[in-house]
């Protein structure tokens, strides 16, 4: 009896472990897309005032392990870095270094975004947030 209730045990965990791997990799391919930055944490000015042009945007793509974007003016590439709903992008990105006439906005994007050590995903996958700590710092949604 002992050795039946042990082996259901066991068995009880190894498919608990497998659906727990599915579900992180579901949520790490829900990443996968382009996304269009609509809240940003800044106090003291609107976000229509940072962006008064065109809203920022993250590209994931996970084949190749890699991000990118547009910043407002600058575009943005570099690695990704993620490991469940742990994210970094404290790794150097390269960007473009167009003229811009009002950069406020991409210098706030960019600083936010080295700031970031986790995210979430809405139920119906259209709403990412950016989080530090316990704070949404970025609001995204699905493109």
């Amino acid at each position: 009896m002992k050795k039946i209730i042990l082996a259901l045990t066991i068995l009880c965990l190894v498919f608990i472990s497998c659906n727990s791997i599915k579900t992180s990799n579901a949520k790490t391919a829900s990443l996968e897309g382009t996304w269009e930055l609509n809240y940003i944490t800044e106090p003291r000015i609107a976000f229509g005032g940072l962006f008064p042009n065109k809203k920022p945007t993250i590209i994931f793509d996970l084949k190749e392990n890699r991000i990118s974007g547009n910043a407002s003016c600058n575009r943005y590439s570099g690695k990704l870095n993620v490991d469940g709903n742990k994210i970094s992008f404290k790794e150097p990105i390269a960007m473009t270094k167009m003229m811009c006439m009002d950069i406020k906005g991409e210098v706030v994007y960019m600083a936010a975004l080295q700031k970031i050590d986790s995210y979430s995903i809405s139920k119906d996958g259209k709403t990412l947030n950016f989080i530090m700590g316990d704070t949404a710092m970025m609001r995204f949604e699905k493109k």
